[in-house]
């Protein structure tokens, strides 16, 4: 790539082609290795975007869109001699249309960001915050399909798109839903046909965002966070199941014993827990807009705590939130969302990778058992995070490593580890979500023939070069 004829899109200042500087760009914190790119540049209008993307078909450069670069399957590695556009300084917040419920922002608009504006601005609105850090992009997670602590009621995130604004591979510019007729406002997708689905789950391999319409949520007066520590799977995601078809939640969220142990200062719990502690403690997030409705979702949360122990289950009184950080500092954590946990986002040794899985509920306690016991085998402490989704209809499994990126046998485990749980929850009905190309390959032989034509034929239509974020979604 020629530089002068970025410098003549971007300014000096925004071209970053520094071969020390471009490594720092090369890696994200999972197993796989990135290659250098050649070039990384900061748009922060549409118009530049446009005007790279015509570049690099005039000159055959792969381009790969990013934000945080948090997403740990190696979706935002370049290509080698690729340029990375850098989408983070795009960061406005264009509007809030309180009365409707929806946002417009630009990719590097992060949670916190747009937390802040909601706070700052006085709006009765919230949004879904990840697990992730505040600093990583709303509109990433949407368009891969990511899931917040609203996840419960609405699903997955790229259900939460009204309409998307997009850069094709040949620079022309396109909007989605509703949106795309002028003077609608970007209320959601009916009745348009819904073309929002060829830019979600395509990995940035089929056009580039720079404004996203998303809907938002009202945030109520009294919330709650309560803590239930459990000592056995079964239980725990009984109690999970049961609380998804009395609908008084807004959020159900569970780790398994290790992240805890981790939130606590322990960098590497052992493979296998105390057998005198709770296995897995589910955090429950209740809202109201009166006391007496509080105090009667309480009551239904404790009925249901009731019965299991009454069956034999073994479950701790529910902790208040601010309870909970008295007697355990740390737990300060989960006191508010967006959080960083950094025992995940800076990880000791460098090394973060995961199997994050959608699939069905009633499967979730042999599942987790199964793949905890494939971790354990192959030394790795079973880190379990899981949440139900969409009412209950589907719900999140992930599996967690931290690992020390220098070391190349542990490094090995890992990859081997990997591949016994994509295995193993494929068998068992689940389907990994942002996958990485390792693991699609392995996948490939199992997806409908039809549907991976029909992608392939998109992907041609939409980049028949080839050079939007090249190696992903590889169908």
């Amino acid at each position: 790539m020629e530089r002068e004829r970025l410098v003549e899109i971007f300014g000096g200042e925004r071209v970053i082609t520094d071969p020390e500087i471009l490594r720092e760009h090369r890696d994200d914190l999972s197993e796989y290795p990135g290659e250098l790119p050649a070039a990384v540049v900061y748009p922060t209008a549409v118009e530049e975007i446009q005007a790279l993307l015509r570049l690099a078909k005039e000159l055959g450069c792969s381009i790969t869109p990013r934000v945080a670069n948090t997403n740990i399957g190696g979706l935002a590695l370049a290509a080698a001699g690729g340029i990375i556009a850098d989408l983070t300084r795009m960061d406005r917040v264009i509007e809030v249309d309180a009365d409707n419920m929806v946002a417009v922002i630009e990719p590097g608009v992060t949670q916190g960001q747009l937390k802040q504006y909601l706070v700052d601005h006085e709006l009765p609105l919230t949004l879904g915050f990840s697990l992730a850090p505040p600093y990583v992009s709303v509109m990433a997670n949407c368009l891969l399909d990511g899931l917040t602590n609203r996840s419960l009621k609405y699903g997955a995130m790229s259900e939460w798109i009204s309409g998307l604004e997009m850069v094709r591979p040949d620079g022309s510019l396109l909007k989605t839903g509703a949106w795309a007729v002028d003077g609608i406002p970007p209320y959601g997708r009916p009745p348009m046909p819904d073309l929002t689905g060829v830019f979600t789950s395509f990995q940035g391999t089929t056009g580039i965002c720079t404004k996203l319409a998303f809907q938002l949520w009202p945030k109520h007066p009294l919330e709650k966070r309560l803590f239930i520590l459990g000592y056995s799977s079964a239980g725990v995601f009984d109690a999970v199941q049961r609380l998804c078809r009395m609908e008084i939640c807004e959020d159900i969220g569970g780790l398994s014993w290790p992240p805890a142990k981790m939130l606590m200062g322990v960098e590497r719990p052992r493979p296998t827990p105390d057998p005198d502690e709770p296995t897995y403690f589910l955090y429950v997030d209740l809202a109201a807009e009166l006391p007496d409705e509080m105090a009667y979702k309480e009551k239904l949360l404790g009925q249901v705590i009731d019965e299991l122990r009454a069956r034999g289950e073994r479950f701790e009184a529910p902790l208040d939130i601010h309870t909970l950080v008295k007697v355990n500092p740390p737990m300060v954590a989960f006191a508010e969302f967006p959080t960083d946990l950094e025992f995940l986002s800076k990880p000791r040794g460098g090394g973060l990778t995961w199997m994050g899985t959608y699939g069905p509920l009633p499967r979730f306690a042999e599942t987790a058992e199964r793949c905890s016991a494939l971790m354990i085998a192959r030394g790795f402490p079973p880190a379990i995070v899981s949440r139900p989704m969409r009412g209950g209809h589907f719900g999140v499994l992930r599996f967690l490593i931290v690992f020390d990126r220098s070391d190349a046998d542990e490094v090995a485990r890992v990859k081997q580890c990997m591949q016994a749980l994509l295995e193993e929850v494929t068998a068992s009905g689940f389907l990994m979500y942002k996958t990485p190309a390792w693991a699609l390959k392995w996948l490939k032989a199992k997806i409908d023939p039809g549907m991976k034509r029909l992608a392939r034929e998109v992907k041609q239509l939409m980049d028949p070069d080839g050079l939007l974020n090249p190696g992903k979604l590889d169908l």
